[in-house]
């Protein structure tokens, strides 16, 4: 039996979930099935976005009209609005795409988090060149070690190959000073990163008034 968006607890739902948290807190499946709108009989909305990311084996950008074309379950409506979607971000990036080679210039990515009510918790994803892969946020509360776990952390750059990660995340409390918890995940993270081959470059901390490199200050 095919278990429908609808089904799902509301916090759980993508349209739902995305009013409460932000696009930012959703997974790509998630944005997808928003584009895809409905279902079939067979799959619901969420399962065919996992279709179309098993198309491009987890890269959007990887998928071609053909191929989304041949995923059963998306007529001509959804492959359209996905399609375009995909062309739209495709010249968006083309235009040119950013390089981070130093705090200041990761820094516009996680500005976003510094009017959040909660702490937010985001990972930028770079390349060999320093090129920006993506951004994205990982967890949303209070931090704390088994929270942030690496396994969130580096699963998406795992994917994407990406040879480096910036962390960040807010305080709403906006004290710029890191917490012991801070410091101890940002530990952890990079222990982890030398093991996978990925480099944690820094970690962030935002406020309404200011911003912090850990890296910068030295603690790591």
């Amino acid at each position: 039996m095919v278990r429908r968006i609808k089904d799902l607890p509301k916090p759980d739902r993508p349209r739902e979930k995305l009013w409460a948290k932000g696009p930012e807190a959703l997974s790509d499946a998630e944005l997808l099935a928003i584009l895809i709108g409905s279902g079939t009989k067979q799959k619901s909305a969420l399962e065919l976005a996992k279709d179309v990311l098993e198309a491009g084996r987890g890269r959007l950008d990887q998928v071609s009209f053909k191929e989304l074309t041949r995923i059963k379950g998306l007529g001509k409506a959804k492959v359209s609005r996905i399609s375009a979607a995909l062309e739209l971000a495709r010249r968006h990036f083309q235009r040119g795409t950013p390089k981070v080679r130093e705090p200041e210039e990761a820094l516009p990515f996680f500005q976003e988090l510094r009017d959040k009510k909660q702490e937010h918790f985001a990972v930028l994803t770079l390349n060999g060149a320093n090129e920006v892969i993506q951004f994205r946020v990982v967890t949303v509360g209070l931090l704390d070690s088994s929270q942030v776990h690496p396994r969130e952390v580096f699963a998406e750059a795992i994917a994407e190959r990406a040879a480096a990660i910036i962390v960040g995340h807010n305080h709403p409390s906006g004290k710029l000073q890191p917490s012991p918890e801070d410091l101890a995940i940002t530990r952890q993270l990079v222990e982890a990163g030398r093991l996978l081959g990925i480099e944690v470059l820094d970690h962030l901390i935002v406020t309404k008034s200011g911003w912090l490199s850990l890296r910068r200050e030295g603690y790591f």
